[in-house]
């Protein structure tokens, strides 16, 4: 080994041990490592290139309601910005390329493509060399979720932070708006600074407004970007089970649970009347249902079911993505694969062959062991 990688993890134990955890990985030729759980305290997602680190993003604790957890968790100022509904992105340039690292650490060939078309990063990374732009990639057009923004076209990225791809230390906030300005760089949107206690109705407004959009929800951030909190709407909970329910048999009882109980918190947080939670209940109750009877019904007609997505770009790059998944054991079923100029676009779906499969057993008279 080139490098002192006890000393840069900061662990005790072998770092030989620590690396046999780590997946390997060729882009374009060059071989990497990448963590997909966290190790010894070393976040999911830290990936090893040429030597060079880039750390995983940090997991983010969520409120669930937000007087009491704002004021435990802030002592000082408090940004408010809005959380997006994509995916995690870190973008960092690393012997002149500029790679695209998911939540995972996989520098995916897709995002890669797209951030490059997306950004112009060079006069950043040339001031800033050993920095990453982490941000989501949000839009119809990508492989990984599909949730859309009206003011998305096909895809988009938005940073919500810059760190030190070594250490993982945030830039501040404010500076970190100015650098995406100074760099023309779109960033989520930010709403202000707040004292602790003035944060918590800056927050409420701001949620009810997302909430009303459809959108997913809010970061409360300390300034300098150290310590974080999400907190997300009732609209986002709702979109969240009605997607679980889509495919019932491959989404486990705990992702429902924490849905219901964040709905549970928030009737309460808001002092709503019976009234308002019968109305909140119904609605629950139909994100539940209602997708898991289409569900069903589309299973007993044979035909597929599972998560679809609309990809578009270089030919090359596009099979590349296709057998990625396909060598992760995803089966997939391609809706449309058209040629629009030089680019190829293909609709697919990623097909959920649990709730398939345990569907069709149930309908041909399968029992349920209770």
């Amino acid at each position: 080994m080139s490098r002192d990688w006890g000393s840069l993890f900061d662990i005790d134990t072998d770092p030989e041990d620590l690396l046999e955890h780590f997946d390997t990985e060729w882009f374009r030729g060059q071989r990497y490592r990448h963590l997909n759980d966290e190790r010894h305290g070393i976040e999911r997602g830290t990936a090893v290139v040429s030597d060079v680190v880039v750390r995983g993003y940090p997991s983010m604790p969520r409120a669930l309601v937000l007087e009491p957890a704002i004021l435990e968790t802030f002592d000082g100022p408090v940004a408010i910005e809005e959380k997006l509904n994509g995916y995690n992105v870190r973008v960092t340039r690393i012997d002149g390329d500029l790679l695209a690292f998911t939540r995972s650490g996989f520098v995916c060939p897709y995002t890669t493509r797209k951030v490059e078309a997306l950004l112009e990063a060079d006069a950043f990374f040339d001031d800033h060399p050993e920095h990453m732009l982490c941000g989501e990639l949000v839009g119809p057009e990508n492989p990984y979720t599909d949730h859309d923004y009206s003011e998305v076209e096909e895809v988009g990225f938005y940073v919500f932070g810059i760190r030190h791809r070594e250490s993982g230390t945030p830039m501040g906030v404010e500076r970190r708006l100015d650098q995406c300005a100074t760099y023309g760089l779109d960033s989520v949107d930010h709403y202000g600074t707040y004292t602790p206690a003035a944060a918590i109705d800056a927050a409420r407004e701001r949620i009810d407004d997302l909430n009303a959009r459809g959108r997913e929800g809010i970061v409360l951030k300390s300034t300098d970007g150290e310590t974080a909190l999400k907190y997300t709407t009732s609209a986002i909970h709702r979109a969240d089970l009605e997607h679980a329910f889509e495919l019932p048999f491959d989404y486990g009882r705990d992702f429902v649970f924490t849905r219901v109980i964040r709905e549970a918190f928030q009737a309460v947080e808001r002092d709503e009347p019976p009234a308002a939670v019968r109305e909140r209940a119904q609605a629950l109750g139909e994100a539940i249902l209602e997708p898991a009877v289409e569900t069903i019904r589309a299973v007993d007609a044979g035909e597929p079911v599972g998560e679809t997505h609309t990809v578009r770009g270089d030919p090359k790059i596009i099979d590349d993505l296709l057998s990625y998944f396909r060598e992760q054991g995803l089966k997939l079923h391609i809706e449309r694969d058209e040629t629009d100029g030089d680019q190829r676009v293909v609709t697919f779906t990623k097909v959920a062959q649990s709730t398939r499969d345990k569907t069709r057993y149930y309908l041909e008279g399968g029992t349920l062991d209770e």
